[in-house]
């Protein structure tokens, strides 16, 4: 079985790399104080992952104030769903509000356009 996690969780786990990212490659900037114009193009790039993640923080917030609350069978905690089928933020228990997808294996391509049917 793959494993998953709720797309907002997911989200959330890129930005905090991002953050991670820039700061590693700011640092590694700090190695190259004799080449001024790398080490600069460094400081920015690693300033630009830092920035990318602060939007994708909004980006997520905002969405995540859309993002449906239901109540989990299994943990009876609430959680957030986004799309047609998501995953407990809790317990990973697959969740949908679609009726014609209950008791059918869990996939994230039915949240896609062109879904599996």
């Amino acid at each position: 079985m793959a494993k998953y996690s709720s797309k907002i969780n997911k989200i959330r786990t890129f930005a905090l790399s991002l953050i991670f990212i820039g700061i590693v490659i700011m640092y590694g900037g700090l190695f190259l104080k004799g080449m001024p114009i790398l080490m600069v193009t460094l400081m920015i790039l690693g300033l630009l992952c830092i920035v990318a993640s602060a939007v994708i923080y909004f980006f997520i917030g905002m969405l995540s104030v859309k993002a449906v609350q239901v109540v989990c069978p299994t943990c009876n905690k609430t959680t957030k769903m986004l799309g047609r089928v998501d995953i407990c933020m809790f317990c990973n228990e697959p969740l949908t509000l679609d009726k014609s997808l209950e008791g059918k294996e869990f996939d994230e391509r039915y949240n896609r356009k062109k879904n599996l049917n």
